[in-house]
């Protein structure tokens, strides 16, 4: 008897079983996730079905199962909105409401008149409408900076919240008496500061001297900060500073420090004293180039032009000797001079 099918066609049918399978499996995981499955959706009402709608003023976005049920809801389309929330799914305006699968178009318009978008959800108008207060910031007056509020702040449009926060909690450890300690504030910009100038009233300064004069360059960062005018940020750029220069010769030289201010320089100098004695020296005639370059009165120029002359020469004797060959000017080599040792120059004779 001659079968039914041949060797190839079950062969066939072997390979597209499978195939068929692989390929609905993959149609059934693609299906939405947002989209309902068939025994959840609702038939759409009907104007009788709409006659039992008991609604009231009610937040889509915040409306309970419970109370939809309470205005007349089927079970289904009651559950169907706030499934509709657990997507992630947020309404702007009334008539995202009607997107929800489980209201049909008539019962939409039997809640639209009562539905009530709220400002956190609701999304902001591109005008104002005639006759909606506008609300207007605060107009600034004197305040003292030693005691405003941070709600002061924000009601003149001086500051976000966040940022007027972030002010009065500085304000209460860093004491502000004039204008370029109110900038040191990273909250306050230069032109907030600016802005703010006319109107700060800053507390009067009771001059606080330490008992005995500060020694800068055996002070730590704590012992600066005894000093008025010396805040956290200010002192660790002295020590920074006085760490690449070898220690200060002068008072003056406070003033090359990155970001001193004229009025507080003016004040940090009566209450500090320097003492040479404690200046470390870099030797000139045996410093390596790294060693030379750390230093800041040392400009990359002025540097490989030592160390060509240096190599050729084997050293020097004095500053002098500096401008004499015209490797730094004048003052420079004066400058410079405190912070050299010179040793024995290698390859001379002893006098």
């Amino acid at each position: 008897m001659k079968p039914l099918f041949t060797e190839r066609e079950i062969r066939a049918v072997a390979i597209f079983l499978p195939l068929a399978l692989l390929a609905l499996t993959a149609l059934l995981l693609a299906r939405p996730k947002n989209e309902p499955a068939p025994s959840e959706r609702t038939e759409p009402r009907s104007e009788e079905g709409t006659e039992r709608i008991r609604a009231t003023e009610f937040d889509p976005n915040t409306v309970t199962y419970e109370e939809l049920r309470e205005m007349g809801l089927t079970p289904n389309e009651a559950a169907g909105l706030i499934r509709y929330r657990s997507y992630d799914k947020i309404f702007r305006i009334p008539e995202d409401v009607a997107t929800c699968y489980a209201i049909g178009d008539t019962l939409y318009r039997k809640l639209a008149p009562y539905i009530r978008i709220g400002r956190r959800y609701a999304t902001a108008p591109n005008g104002y409408r005639p006759g909606r207060p506008i609300i207007r910031c605060q107009e600034p007056e004197p305040f003292r900076i030693d005691t405003v509020s941070a709600r002061y702040l924000r009601a003149i449009g001086a500051m976000t919240e966040r940022q007027a926060k972030t002010f009065v909690k500085w304000r209460d450890t860093h004491p502000i008496h004039d204008l370029d300690e109110l900038r040191e504030c990273y909250a306050v910009s230069d032109s907030l500061a600016a802005a703010l100038e006319p109107y700060v009233i800053f507390p009067e300064e009771t001059p606080v001297e330490p008992r005995f004069p500060i020694g800068l360059n055996a002070a730590d960062s704590t012992q600066l900060l005894r000093v008025n005018g010396i805040g956290p940020r200010t002192a660790g750029r002295i020590v920074r500073y006085r760490e690449r220069l070898g220690g200060f010769v002068r008072k003056e030289q406070l003033s090359e420090v990155e970001g001193m201010t004229e009025s507080n320089y003016e004040k940090i100098l009566r209450q500090i004293y320097c003492d040479s004695c404690e200046i470390r020296k870099i030797r000139i005639n045996f410093a390596t180039a790294e060693e030379l370059a750390k230093h800041p009165y040392m400009p990359p120029p002025r540097l490989r032009k030592i160390l060509k002359v240096r190599q050729l020469k084997g050293g020097w004797k004095t500053a002098e000797e500096f401008y004499d060959e015209d490797i730094l000017k004048p003052d420079e080599a004066d400058r410079m001079a405190p912070y050299l040792d010179f040793g024995i120059p290698s390859g001379s004779d002893d006098e």
